[in-house]
């Protein structure tokens, strides 16, 4: 009897995440859809992620998470979000601090406990913020503490050595509802177009000669 592939996906209703479902949902893995509310400044991505894991009938579960001690602006209500004419070389004040490591961790109770082969997370680290946690050595160091952990459980991410064109372009392949995403730091009725995450997928549609459905 063949087993049947069982992925958990880290989910935040944003453009790398939405692809990399559709991307899952592709290879034939039934989908569990992991979404976070860890008081980030605005609800609006959580929103579109609830939204498109039901459009897809995707198995989905909210984690609310408190983190106190964090200075980042994301979680942060009283700081504004930067605006960067060149995109930052060092670490952003936008990055939260072990945000990806947590969401791990999660992600690998829960495929366990549905025997979830693989866990997908959807960074990259051609076009992206410099967060030290999108980094292809972020990822191999944490496929190692799995099999520490003497789990079968990998982590995939199939956009890790994609840019945000290439990106699209293979969304755009899968079908994967752009309009419904949102990237944008902010949290207002429309993206802002100023942030670092508007400007990183504003340069993908850019280069892909691709209106941003979206906007």
């Amino acid at each position: 009897m063949k087993t049947e592939k069982k992925a958990v996906i880290l989910f935040s209703g944003g453009l790398d995440s939405t692809t990399v479902l559709y991307y899952a949902l592709s290879k034939g893995y039934k989908c569990s859809c992991l979404m976070f509310d860890y008081e980030q400044r605005h609800n609006k991505e959580l929103l579109s992620a609830i939204k498109i894991a039901k459009s897809v009938k995707a198995e989905y579960s909210i984690i609310k998470m408190c983190l106190p001690w964090s200075k980042d602006v994301l979680t942060n209500k009283n700081k504004k979000i930067p605006v960067h004419k060149r995109l930052p070389k060092t670490i952003p004040p936008t990055y939260v601090p072990g945000r990806n490591t947590l969401f791990l961790s999660y992600a690998l109770s829960y495929a366990q406990s549905i025997s979830a082969q693989t866990i997908f997370i959807g960074v990259n680290s051609v076009d992206f913020s410099n967060y030290p946690d999108c980094t292809s050595k972020f990822i191999k160091a944490y496929n190692e503490v799995l099999k520490v952990l003497k789990t079968r459980i990998i982590v995939q991410t199939p956009l890790l050595k994609l840019n945000k064109a290439q990106i699209i372009k293979l969304g755009t392949k899968l079908n994967v509802p752009y309009q419904d995403t949102w990237t944008c730091y902010n949290g207002y009725e429309k993206p802002c177009m100023r942030c670092d995450s508007c400007k990183l997928r504003a340069k993908g549609f850019k280069e892909t000669k691709i209106k941003d459905p979206a906007i």
